[in-house]
């Protein structure tokens, strides 16, 4: 297995895995994840597809200095932001996932243009606070995946809350 098979397979799952996990979440997508924690409330399913959204625009952004398609959505759901219990102040539950997994398509068909080559390219706009880890479109592309990892765990977490079954 070359490195491109080996990341294209971790956001091809992270990617089926997270569809599968919201699929009955539409009705309980403010849910949060670890409700009542000491640092309060976690993030809700909502909050995290839309940030997850942002974060796939954002790859193109990062590698190849082109505009992030959802940057009007950074003000709700990018770093930093915190998930707000009123719906009518997010887009439909349906468009957001939507756009996750149209911009994650993407990503993947512009992952089938770089060769092994092409891995150790240095990205074109790398955030200040992830220059020690973006260090190559490898890097950068690997940490994405990784990065849904994370998410999926709180998605996994607010389902439980929501009384949903867990993934397995």
């Amino acid at each position: 297995m070359n490195a491109i098979d080996l990341i294209r397979w971790a956001m091809q799952l992270t990617d089926q895995g997270t569809a599968y996990l919201v699929s009955d979440m539409k009705d309980a997508s403010l849910t949060p994840s670890t409700p009542g924690a000491r640092g309060g409330d976690g993030n809700h399913t909502l909050w995290l597809l839309g940030h997850l959204a942002v974060i796939e625009g954002g790859l193109r952004t990062i590698l190849l200095g082109k505009p992030n398609p959802v940057a009007h959505w950074v003000p709700l759901f990018a770093a930093g932001t915190k998930p707000k219990s009123d719906a009518s102040v997010y887009p439909p539950f349906d468009e957001v996932l939507s756009t996750y997994r149209k911009l994650r398509a993407e990503n993947l068909k512009m992952l089938d243009e770089f060769s092994d080559t092409d891995l150790d390219r240095a990205p074109k706009q790398v955030p200040p606070e992830f220059a020690d880890v973006m260090t190559s479109f490898g890097n950068t592309l690997l940490l994405i995946a990784l990065h849904n990892m994370v998410h999926y765990g709180q998605i996994a977490d607010a389902r439980r809350v929501a009384g949903r079954k867990p993934l397995m």
